[in-house]
């Protein structure tokens, strides 16, 4: 049985890095590097680790419970398992990041460029849309040769242009780092950890997953030893380009003080890239955001399709490609703002789910598989992660908020991870006092020799 050659696996980690590098990637970073200023460093720590080593995390925890979410969220219940999985692919897909691909491309890509007499209409963002959205459908008609289409070409594209950013920057420098705004003067770390949920990555890994296996076994490599083995080098590849990446352009955000303070990253781009290369600097941002967007829209477009085609009877991957650009081009015209606005209250809700569920993936032999640290850490998780999505929706319980508040850590915004820890240790405890039959069964095997 083969496995990957060096040049192959290095080929899907660039793969998966540009399906992971979407737009929000690359303005979130120079926002944040702005805003922390001289605490940038610690900031970025908090940044990396939620949008770097989630993302890893959560490919290698997909691929070692069987290639995909709902294997691994089954571990917590059929049910829970259905539902969370329909969610993420949900959020994930046609009602926040695909659109969100769209709306980005205009807002960077087209807008700077229209007379000012056409940017107040909605024409051109809704014909922004349609031609973005038919292109992504044709990339995504053979999912064969995503492998080549993006990791041979958009991914060295996209890096070649942030790396010419990057080099500019050291030649051209915009001035020093400023001093740390907000949050970010007393707890940059945690407030870089929170802006990483944005970038929506460690949900994407969740459903990337299946995509890059599809890619390996592609290539000819089927033993499922060797699957893993090459998913957790791509993923490893994919981990050390983000982290490249972000600390590249949270540098450059965090010298663009001397610029002028900016609303969003987009902003802070633009005025960096104009700076470095003049007019020519908003085209060559534009091309970049286009590249990154694109490649993140076909991923999530053909893992999407791949995972309702086959739950719908009836309907193939080629008409349910079809049907997610239609709707994702639909809802990408309500614009950035309004879907930014939706995103927020949903990623509060369901990112720590998904968190602690690849978490235990990690330790599911150590605590010998229990359901019941599962079912524990996860109730526990979502009593916390629910009430703080809805209280970002303005919506918030004004008795159990008052309670939240003292928890620990829930003022830097992970309240949730003390109680998931306390529900995991009482599962394991129910788990070894009274444990299923499906436990007993897999215990037998274990000293049986056969796991």
């Amino acid at each position: 049985m083969r496995g990957l050659t060096t040049r192959e696996t290095i080929t899907v980690g660039l793969m998966l890095f540009a399906l992971f590098f979407g737009a929000g990637n690359m303005i979130f970073p120079p926002a944040l590097g702005q805003a922390a200023g001289s605490n940038v460093w610690l900031a970025m720590l908090g940044f990396i680790t939620t949008g770097v080593g989630l993302p890893l995390l959560g490919v290698i925890a997909v691929s070692l419970s069987g290639g995909n979410l709902q294997t691994l969220a089954s571990r917590v219940h059929p049910v829970f398992a259905v539902i969370f999985t329909f969610i993420v692919y949900l959020a994930i897909g046609p009602f926040l990041a695909i659109p969100r691909t769209g709306t980005v491309t205009f807002e960077m890509g087209v807008l700077p460029f229209l007379p000012e007499a056409m940017k107040g209409s909605w024409v051109p963002l809704f014909l922004t849309t349609v031609v973005y959205f038919v292109l992504t459908f044709w990339l995504c008609l053979n999912p064969t040769k995503l492998v080549d289409r993006i990791g041979k070409v958009l991914t060295p594209a996209l890096l070649i242009i942030i790396g010419l950013m990057f080099v500019q920057s050291l030649f051209q420098p915009m001035g020093g780092m400023g001093e740390p705004t907000g949050v970010y003067k007393e707890s940059a770390f945690f407030k870089g950890f929170l802006e990483g949920y944005l970038t929506l990555d460690a949900l994407a890994a969740m459903i990337f997953g299946i995509v890059v296996t599809a890619a390996i076994q592609n290539q000819g490599v089927t033993e499922r030893k060797k699957v893993t083995w090459s998913t957790i080098k791509a993923a490893v590849i994919a981990a050390c380009g983000l982290g490249l990446v972000y600390l590249a352009l949270g540098y450059m955000g965090a010298n663009s003080f001397a610029l002028g303070q900016s609303e969003n990253g987009g902003q802070i781009l633009t005025a960096i890239v104009q700076h470095l290369f003049g007019p020519f600097g908003s085209m060559l941002l534009g091309v970049a955001v286009t590249l990154a967007c694109l490649t993140t829209s076909v991923g999530l477009v053909t893992a999407c399709s791949r995972f309702f085609s086959d739950r719908i009877p009836g309907i193939s991957y080629k008409t349910m490609a079809a049907i997610l650009c239609i709707f994702s081009a639909g809802v990408a015209n309500i614009g950035l703002t309004q879907l930014i606005a939706i995103s927020v209250p949903v990623l509060m809700a369901i990112y720590p789910l998904a968190i602690v569920l690849m978490l235990l993936a990690f330790f599911h032999k150590l605590f010998r598989g229990y359901r019941a640290v599962y079912v524990g850490a996860i109730v526990a998780t979502a009593l916390i992660s629910l009430v703080d999505g809805l209280s970002s929706m303005g919506l918030s319980i004004e008795a159990i908020t008052s309670i939240y508040k003292h928890l620990p850590l829930q003022k830097e915004g992970i309240g949730w991870l003390l109680p998931a820890i306390a529900g995991a240790l009482l599962g394991f405890l129910w788990g070894s006092l009274w444990p299923s039959k499906q436990t007993k069964q897999e215990l037998y095997q274990e000293k049986a020799g056969n796991l």
